[in-house]
């Protein structure tokens, strides 16, 4: 541990930015299955994925052996507007615990979109640009990515179709009108513009929706129409890449310090935040340079990790996608309306489910309404609101901070803050009067969604 006096908030400067991302498949031993074709079950090609994907984000989503890439200039400048991002620690919050533990959360809720997102939205934009394209299609649950998305489209003059789960189009308006703010077209999912989405409506009339469905749309509308292409906010390799600019940040402040933290915790929904959180440190754990606990959090309404089966998967409900090999729950799962809308997918990361199939990190679900306590105990003491998907990570740090006081351990403890929850103010309204669930799952119903899943040999 570190004798130096640890500041509020460690900033690294702007010369210290990373210039390459890092690809931490390249340091994999077991690298995550390669993406199927939907009709063949043949690994897909570049020239196969290209009319999907823009081109050089297919050469990084298929790249596994360059351990970085680098960070093209023009993406850099951007970063540079809000990056890097402060890694705070948690003073008041350990002494209103009274625990011996030290908390750290590197806060990525400072730009417009509120959240992470934007990392690689920017990028994806970037890439679409430079190939000549005329814009790009994407789904969106909170509305962090589709803000993000629309954003980084304005700045390079792109067209951007956003299609939004129904639930949080309604529950979050707001966010809604930032997105069309920057220009996009917000369609609420599942919707009667696509021919999936009409099937969708059939088979599930009154449906809230789920990301499933809304990535089916996008990708409908970008191979129909031309000059576009769909971008993908989680889940695949590429994303995670780009968000390794978190991790590769918050290691090079701990580093300052000489800080080693003893668990990284993040929230998991699809996996882009807590992939790009735990890159550097679990390139160290699987090299044997260090050891730590890295825990993925995730809730118990849509529990890919603790509960979903090991195996080929579609990405989408609508079952066009390539097929990804995942911890899933069957991609006609279609999750309770709970408010952390940026968790609610039914699967989870190709490369971080290998790691977690490899055991090189936990996984724990937790209920809504304890999700809130966190998130509001967090929030009086560190002055910052929270989002709700940002809220699973702070609930298990706050639980492992506390038993620290039982034990008198002085476990170092670093999450990932990944956005503001000044958005989602109907979720925290429906926790205050006491109206909120926690529905979870039942075994049966699981069953029922494992059991239509595609057999792959």
């Amino acid at each position: 541990m570190s004798t130096k006096e640890i500041p509020y908030k460690i900033y690294l400067e702007e010369h210290e930015m990373p210039k390459a991302w890092y690809n931490l498949r390249a340091d994999m031993v077991n690298k995550p299955a390669p993406l199927l074709h939907p009709g063949t079950h043949q690994p897909m090609s570049l020239e196969e994925l290209s009319p999907v994907f823009c081109e050089e984000l297919c050469k990084q989503e298929l790249n596994n052996t360059d351990p970085y890439i680098e960070i093209p200039e023009e993406i850099r400048n951007f970063y540079k507007m809000y990056r890097p991002s402060p890694l705070i620690r948690a003073y008041c919050l350990e002494e209103k615990l009274g625990t011996p533990a030290k908390i750290y959360y590197k806060f990525e809720g400072n730009n417009t979109s509120g959240s992470h997102k934007l990392n690689s939205a920017i990028a994806q934009a970037y890439y679409a640009k430079q190939q000549g394209l005329k814009g790009v299609t994407t789904e969106t649950g909170a509305g962090q990515w589709g803000t993000a998305l629309s954003m980084s489209c304005s700045y390079f003059d792109l067209d951007c179709k956003v299609f939004m789960v129904k639930v949080s189009y309604e529950q979050k308006p707001f966010r809604r009108e930032v997105m069309r703010t920057y220009g996009a077209e917000v369609t609420p999912s599942p919707s009667t513009t696509t021919e999936i989405g009409k099937k969708i409506l059939e088979a599930h009339p009154g449906t809230t929706g789920s990301l499933g469905c809304a990535i089916s749309e996008a990708v409908e509308v970008a191979t129909s129409t031309p000059g576009y292409r769909y971008v993908l906010g989680s889940v695949l390799n590429q994303v995670l890449l780009h968000q390794s600019i978190i991790g590769l940040e918050t290691k090079a402040a701990l580093d300052k310090y000489d800080i080693v933290p003893d668990m990284v915790i993040g929230c998991a929904g699809g996996g882009s935040n807590l992939g790009g959180l735990i890159a550097p440190f679990m390139g160290e754990k699987i090299k044997g340079n260090a050891d730590y606990r890295i825990i993925a959090v995730e809730p118990q309404s849509c529990p890919s990790f603790t509960r979903g089966k090991y195996a080929y998967d579609f990405a989408d409900t609508g079952m066009v996608c390539p097929l990804a090999k995942m911890y899933t729950l069957g991609s006609n799962f279609i999750p309770a309306p709970n408010h952390a809308g940026g968790l609610r997918y039914h699967g989870m990361s190709p490369v971080l489910s290998q790691l977690y199939d490899d055991g090189l990190m936990e996984a724990v679900a937790v209920p809504q309404t304890e999700v809130f306590q966190a998130a509001e105990e967090f929030a009086r003491v560190e002055g910052i609101l929270p989002a709700p998907e940002s809220s699973h990570a702070i609930k298990i740090a706050l639980d492992e901070a506390k038993k620290c006081i039982e034990t008198g351990e002085e476990k170092t403890i670093v999450f990932g803050l990944t956005g503001t929850g000044y958005f989602d103010m109907v979720a925290y309204e429906k926790f205050h009067n006491g109206v909120m669930d926690d529905y979870i799952p039942t075994d049966a119903e699981l069953e029922k969604y494992f059991a239509t899943l595609p057999l792959v040999e």
